[in-house]
């Protein structure tokens, strides 16, 4: 099992936390960064929580 498949598996389990940890990650490389390459930072948030969201399991 590859670490790619690792991760689908605990995204799957925790989506919540992972966007959370997006969310924080994100707000880290902003605050390194001055906040220079917030645009190109917030992109990315928003494309990662988009791929969370079409990838969690569906609730019976």
């Amino acid at each position: 099992m590859s670490i790619v498949d690792k991760l689908k598996g605990l995204l799957g389990q925790h989506p919540d936390k992972a966007k959370e940890a997006v969310d924080r990650g994100g707000d880290m490389i902003d605050e390194r960064t001055g906040s220079k390459y917030s645009d190109k930072v917030d992109t990315g948030q928003e494309k990662a929580n988009e791929y969370i969201d079409r990838n969690k399991p569906q609730q019976p």
